[in-house]
């Protein structure tokens, strides 16, 4: 995993409990505590976490700045094939669930090749990309948009998902593990996930391969509620990736369809 995506993901999961241990974060990372205490020290420098005894804390006032805006170009050419593979999987004519993310961001960029679509977005950020497009009948799911993530959370994002029943859910993920399965750094989010898979036919997971082998803060369901799973090639590299294969062999055992793109 490279020093910025590591980064990400430890900022991540001390926002998601608002504390975390050195030793938790180089269990869910894969990594030596003491490239975690590195880490953190790098992320107290930025203003981002403040280290305390053992571990670190968030620090909410710079927690917007670290949310959807400061990730969205990290990766964003993979994250880009990885929305036009999601796309190609999405028959026209079908009713989709879309979930927030940097990569679900760019799904929407590609769902409008797939028109005619119904689509509903549990992000602000992908309603700005597929508002106004041709053969898009866009629904912007109701709820509380989370501080900087632009996601749509909390009890009316949960009702009005609930109420309605899709051919396809793509979902985001943060983290997803072979012992774990799929997992998310926030409650909220990862409550919405839930509604989600529970009101889908079908639902088509996307993540970078530095997801792979990271357990986050709540865990959204057993690897056997996705379907599918799209994700870059690199994450059947052991060099890059030494949970990579492990986690994608537990996914096919558990009858889940991996697309490596």
């Amino acid at each position: 995993m490279g020093v910025a995506n590591r980064l990400d993901l430890t900022l991540r999961l001390v926002q998601g409990t608002g504390r975390v241990s050195v030793a938790e974060l180089s269990q869910r990372l894969g990594v030596s505590e003491m490239t975690v205490r590195r880490d953190l020290d790098e992320l107290e420098r930025q203003g981002l976490v403040k280290r305390v005894r053992g571990g670190a804390v968030t620090t909410r006032s710079r927690e917007e700045e670290a949310g959807f805006t400061a990730r969205e170009g990290w990766q964003a050419a993979t994250k880009d094939r990885l929305g036009a593979a999601v796309a190609e999987l999405i028959e026209p004519g079908a009713t989709v669930l879309l979930d927030a993310g940097t990569t679900t961001a760019h799904v929407a960029e590609h769902l409008v090749a797939r028109a005619p679509l119904t689509v509903a977005v549990l992000s602000l950020q992908a309603a700005v990309r597929l508002a106004d497009r041709p053969g898009i009948r866009l629904l912007v799911i109701g709820g509380q948009s989370r501080p900087g993530e632009q996601s749509l959370i909390g009890p009316l994002a949960l009702r009005a998902v609930g109420a309605m029943a899709f051919d396809v859910f793509v979902m985001s993920i943060g983290g997803v593990e072979a012992q774990h399965g799929w997992s998310e750094f926030s409650l909220d989010d990862a409550a919405v996930k839930q509604a989600g898979l529970a009101q889908a036919s079908r639902t088509v997971a996307v993540a970078d391969a530095t997801k792979l082998g990271v357990r986050a803060f709540s865990q959204v369901a057993d690897l056997g509620a996705v379907d599918t799973f799209v994700t870059d090639s690199a994450a059947a590299d052991l060099a890059t990736h030494p949970k990579g294969p492990e986690t994608l062999a537990a996914m096919r055992d558990a009858d889940v369809d991996v697309v490596l793109i």
